[in-house]
């Protein structure tokens, strides 16, 4: 079994990486360290116990960091709901708290052997690595955030994982022990959950198909406005996939920081061509081989067989 860790923020997309993770046999689960990003940790702590009732799974959660580390806090509820699954009010059960997740995250990053998939802004992770950097020199950290060629979806250069607190975003690259590894919008911009796929997935297994269109129905009808996208970009998945499937994605190490005020606010500077001769900090994903990865996404989701016949015309 493979120990995991979810840092997150949910969200319409953190829950689904939730729920891909959920159905993934050889992880682990350790715990959900929850932060206020897409929502408030509050509303977070509600959609970790909405999974639970869907999944019939016991997650233990973990209460993390209520706002950024300097920044005021900035949340995304125009994008995921004022209930941050889609304003669908589900129900659940309530339940205690299992700890703080700053603790929790040191704690079980000094067993070793652990990956962090780090979801929503990095304040948790930043403020784990401030308390006892060495802790982490066994763990692996993979990010969803940044921007690196592609234009962002809070300011002209920034994502939002970022933009909402740079200062930790900044830190976490610079600080970890080991290079993390980021999942920008470059990537994630091409993974389009569209109507024509979720069909696919409820003809593969309705109650999963059901319930993802139930929480993206939301997601859809703000992308359409605001990108006339028909479908909804779905990001936090793929860090599960890359670190499932290496092979399907490309990647590149650089050296790398995050801006954290002006204009560029939050922005991910990557050294491509190595102007400032600093040590490579970053491995950044470039790109995917779409197929298969929507592939791998479908059958895991699904526990169904693709017939890549079928999805490759519907991507």
């Amino acid at each position: 079994m493979k120990k995991i860790i979810i840092d997150a923020d949910p969200g319409i997309d953190d829950s689904i990486a939730i729920i891909l993770s959920n159905n993934v046999m050889e992880y682990d689960i350790l715990g959900i360290s929850l932060v206020s990003g897409n929502v408030h940790v509050e509303k977070g702590r509600k959609n970790v116990l909405r999974l639970s009732k869907f999944l019939n799974r016991d997650f233990k959660i973990y209460m993390g960091s209520k706002s950024p580390l300097t920044k005021e806090f900035i949340n995304a509820e125009d994008t995921h709901g004022k209930d941050g699954l889609g304003e669908t009010y589900l129900k659940y059960d309530e339940k205690e708290i299992d700890g703080d997740a700053i603790n929790f995250l040191v704690e079980e990053a000094k067993k070793g052997d652990v990956t962090i998939f780090a979801l929503g802004p990095l304040t948790n992770i930043a403020r784990a690595l401030k308390k006892d950097r060495i802790a982490f020199k066994d763990t692996r950290i993979i990010i969803m955030g940044g921007n690196f060629k592609s234009y962002g979806n809070m300011s002209p250069i920034a994502e939002f994982n970022f933009y909402v607190d740079p200062e930790a975003a900044d830190y976490v690259i610079k600080n970890a022990p080991n290079k993390v590894e980021i999942m920008p919008l470059d990537v994630t911009r091409k993974f389009v959950l569209t109507p024509s796929i979720l069909s696919y997935i409820k003809r593969l297994n309705l109650e999963m198909g059901n319930f993802i269109e139930k929480i993206t129905n939301f997601y859809m009808d703000f992308h359409w406005e605001y990108e006339k996208i028909i479908g909804s970009v779905i990001n936090d998945p793929l860090t599960i996939l890359a670190e499932r499937k290496p092979e399907l994605f490309k990647k590149s190490i650089y050296s790398a920081e995050c801006i954290t005020d002006g204009p560029a606010r939050g922005m991910l500077m990557v050294d491509e061509m190595n102007f400032m001769k600093r040590e490579k900090n970053i491995i950044l994903y470039e790109d995917l081989n779409l197929l298969e990865v929507w592939t791998e996404f479908i059958e895991i989701i699904t526990n169904s067989k693709v017939d890549k016949n079928i999805l490759g015309d519907l991507i």
